[in-house]
């Protein structure tokens, strides 16, 4: 034991201090410590948390809807919303919204391929208002010229008839979604 007390720089049997003992344990300490590199400090600004992102294709009989998230920043195809009044449909997005605890909700918003706004305009930018006031998340438009055009190609060779359409739907309001986001990527890029 007094070997060992010795080598931290103990006092010898004499009371004093042995420094020739304390020499190789200092010097191990010294090397080790000389090793130690600095953790750098954290980032600053870390990356925002992903948020579950809704997308709604606004129609007058059927509302297409879309999931996504910030993250993989991949849109999916979720529900076609299909109720006899305008109400109904506004109370079930509401209630999607809060299903899947989104974070922000896009409104795609027709308007004439030149951009300028029509009668289909306004009534999709009081639905995203109604929303916005339902759901209590932020909620953004979106233009959707040509989306459903769009989802017609796709699923053209596929399905015909109402349940097209309600397809039709949901896969307007993911390219909706998937623009939203490939858009957000780019500002962030």
């Amino acid at each position: 034991m007094i070997g060992a007390l010795r080598a931290l720089g103990a006092p010898s049997a004499g009371g004093r201090p042995d420094p020739a003992a304390a020499q190789p344990a200092c010097a191990g300490l010294r090397a080790s410590v000389a090793s130690v590199r600095p953790v750098p400090p954290p980032d600053p600004s870390p990356a925002p948390a992903p948020i579950t992102v809704l997308a709604f294709d606004f129609g007058t009989r059927r509302i297409g809807v879309a999931v996504g998230n910030t993250l993989t920043r991949q849109a999916q195809p979720l529900a076609t919303l299909e109720a006899p009044t305008a109400d109904e449909r506004l109370a079930a997005a509401a209630s999607l919204v809060a299903h899947w605890s989104a974070g922000r909700v896009v409104v795609g918003v027709p308007v004439h391929a030149d951009g300028t706004p029509h009668a289909m305009t306004r009534r999709a930018a009081a639905f995203a208002r109604d929303l916005a006031a339902r759901v209590g998340v932020p909620v953004e438009h979106a233009d959707e010229r040509h989306t459903t055009a769009l989802a017609q190609d796709r699923l053209s060779a596929q399905r015909a008839g109402r349940a097209g359409r309600a397809t039709r739907d949901a896969v307007a309001a993911q390219l909706i979604l998937q623009g939203w986001l490939d858009a957000r990527e780019r500002q962030s890029s």
